[in-house]
């Protein structure tokens, strides 16, 4: 049959061969290192490529499914889709075609060079009905015979796969999604009950594709390979074209396009739901036990990467993404949640299967305990977002306008609560930066009032925002720590009050003291790194995202040759030509190995953030934010 080769009985084929050597892109237990995984995007679903070019997580068809490879998280039983070469692997490298999300992965073999092009298929004007995971190969010099390895998972200990050969070809269950395996007729088959080997033989300037269809909950299209193929080419294309659209020129153009590019396979093409990230349980600390599933949209991270799309000039996913938020608040109001699922709906269950987790990070976990927390500082990242999609040309209906004026009152009532903080940490507390933020959303709201954009009081919200700050200046400024602190009555920092200088709730010597304090008591001396809080150093790595928030704060300062240099030293974290092909993770150890879930939405957002305000400060641009040193009738520094 056309595109599917014939399956021979099991006995014809001598049995499968163990993985050749992988040039040591794997420790002993089956991990490969998280700073080397390549990212593939569809708009809806994603998967992890390692180095050695296996696929250790396919979420399909959407980015919170269970995944049906997960050796991310369980090389042993998470299942994946394995590249085994029968000469043994010299040497590996990886990176992907520019300006797209498609990974061109190169093994080099003592026999010959096989070169692996992977991508999650797009359609003609977006994604398609189905999943399509496509991989070419192709022999560059000598040859090479290969074994493709396709083992489901068992879905984070939902299901147990299984392989059903059929009229129409081979085809793979796991759980309630269908995968159809289809390769070219040149291709041997092996087929078990749990996996499918195929063996290819390639010569000089040969390839073939392997592709992989998926359907949850529906029939599955096993169309022709070739179509496949075809789809692939169009899919780098597609990408090519997206990229050309972003609006930055200058020597950071191709680092501002790959987190574009990252930030783009986090936001579902159907909806404009944003992820946080892609994945859920990669460690904060090799080992430790806080791994969190970041598979779910946070107000904060989608604000912050809403302004982050804006500034890259891309109008379509903006508006996208304000329109979800702003309907899944909508749907569970009046008050705004911390989270949603990507489906728009409030997080309830959390699990913790029983998985070894990345190189033995336990637990696991399905869900976050984040649902339910009162964080204030959600206010001010949604009315900051908002004012900037206003003042970028959009204009709110009057449904919206009741609700954001709502929720402008209960920001207003509520700001004295104590609450988890943008850290989300146990036990409420009266937090500086979500004070600092409840001011921001405040001040929003009334400018958004003032322009005619809610029907609200704006006096009202600009008088407690006055007394937000006057509460701020008053109890949260340490002396002896010469900063902004972490909360009133302690002298511990925490690096979110950097957001203070952002939104402009201070750009004075208090600001540029607590710059100071943040990176002499918090930062990693020579490296740019920051760690979010004091003792944050003895469970988990650094938090990339406040290096960034740091270089943005110095250079709306004007300290910007500081800001500058600091950027700098973090480059290679983003070198899109780097082992890490660009992408951010959440964390990074004191030397720069990633850490956490990835990729990251908050990193890559304080990147782009950073890069703009320093490309606006060497503009002469000025703050559209207006800066009180101080509340009335208080000086700078006390």
């Amino acid at each position: 049959m056309p595109g599917q080769a014939p399956v021979p009985p099991a006995a014809s084929m001598p049995a499968p061969r163990a993985p050749a050597t992988q040039a040591h892109t794997r420790d002993d237990a089956g991990f490969a290192d998280l700073g080397r995984y390549g990212v593939l995007g569809d708009g809806r679903g994603v998967a992890l490529v390692a180095p050695d070019a296996s696929v250790d997580w396919w979420a399909t068809p959407d980015l919170d499914s269970p995944p049906t490879f997960a050796a991310l998280l369980d090389p042993e039983r998470g299942g994946a889709l394995r590249v085994s070469p029968d000469a043994e692997v010299l040497g590996t490298s990886a990176r992907y075609l520019p300006g797209t999300n498609v990974l061109k992965t190169t093994l080099v073999t003592a026999s010959g060079t096989l070169v692996v092009l992977d991508a999650l298929d797009s359609g003609h004007s977006g994604p398609l009905p189905w999943s399509e995971l496509a991989r070419r190969l192709t022999c560059t010099d000598g040859e090479v015979t290969v074994t493709l390895e396709i083992a489901p998972g068992d879905g984070l200990r939902a299901w147990q796969p299984w392989v059903e050969e059929t009229s129409a070809g081979v085809v793979v269950h796991a759980g309630p999604t269908v995968i159809g395996l289809r390769v070219t007729d040149e291709a041997t088959l092996h087929v078990e009950h749990r996996r499918v080997l195929v063996r290819l033989h390639l010569a000089a300037g040969e390839r073939t594709t392997v592709g992989l269809v998926a359907s949850e909950a529906d029939p599955v299209f096993l169309c022709d390979v070739a179509s496949i193929d075809a789809r692939l080419d169009r899919t780098a294309e597609s990408w090519r074209s997206w990229s050309d659209s972003v609006v930055w020129e200058g020597p950071e153009r191709d680092r501002m396009v790959r987190s574009g590019l990252a930030l783009k396979t986090l936001l579902m093409t159907t909806s404009g739901a944003i992820a946080a990230a892609a994945t859920t349980s990669l460690p904060e600390r090799v080992g430790g036990d806080k791994n969190w599933d970041y598979r779910f949209t946070w107000v904060r991270d989608a604000a912050m990467t809403i302004d982050a799309l804006a500034a890259l000039g891309l109008e379509e996913e903006v508006h996208a993404a304000m329109r979800w938020l702003l309907h899944a608040i909508r749907d569970h109001g009046p008050d705004v949640q911390v989270l949603y699922t990507l489906e728009g709906d409030v997080p309830t269950a959390l699990e913790e299967p029983d998985l070894p987790g990345y190189r033995d990070s336990r637990p696991v976990q399905r869900g976050n305990r984040a649902t339910g927390q009162l964080q204030l500082g959600v206010y001010g990242h949604l009315f900051g977002a908002v004012l900037g999609w206003v003042e970028r040309g959009h204009v709110l209906d009057p449904r919206t306008q009741r609700e954001l004026s709502d929720l402008a009152d209960i920001c207003a009532d509520r700001w004295r609560t104590p609450d988890a903080g943008i850290w989300e940490l146990e036990g409420n507390q009266r937090w500086t930066s979500s004070a600092m933020s409840v001011w921001h959303a405040l001040e929003c709201a009334a400018t958004l009032a003032e322009r005619g954009q809610l029907h609200g009081d704006g006096r009202r919200w600009h008088g407690e925002a006055e007394a937000v700050r006057e509460w701020v200046w008053e109890h949260c400024w340490s002396e002896v720590a010469g900063a902004w602190t972490a909360r009133p009555g302690t002298d511990d920092l925490d690096a979110s009050v950097l957001l203070g200088a952002i939104t402009g709730f201070d750009r004075s010597e208090r600001m540029n003291s607590t710059l100071d304090a943040v990176g002499q008591r918090l930062g990693v001396q020579g490296t740019g790194l920051v760690y979010r809080y004091t003792g944050a150093e003895k469970e988990e790595e650094t938090f990339l995202a406040c290096a960034f928030w740091r270089v943005h704060a110095l250079g709306l300062l004007g300290r910007t040759d500081e800001a500058r240099d600091l950027l700098r030293s973090l480059d290679h974290l983003s070198d899109p030509e780097g082992p890490g092909h660009g992408l951010l993770a959440e964390m990074a150890t004191p030397d720069g190995v990633p850490t956490g879930n990835l990729p990251q939405a908050l990193s890559h957002l304080a990147l782009i953030g950073a890069t703009a305000a320093l490309r606006a400060a060497g503009e002469g641009e000025q703050p559209t934010t207006p800066v009180d040193p101080a509340p009335t009738g208080r000086g700078g520094v006390a």
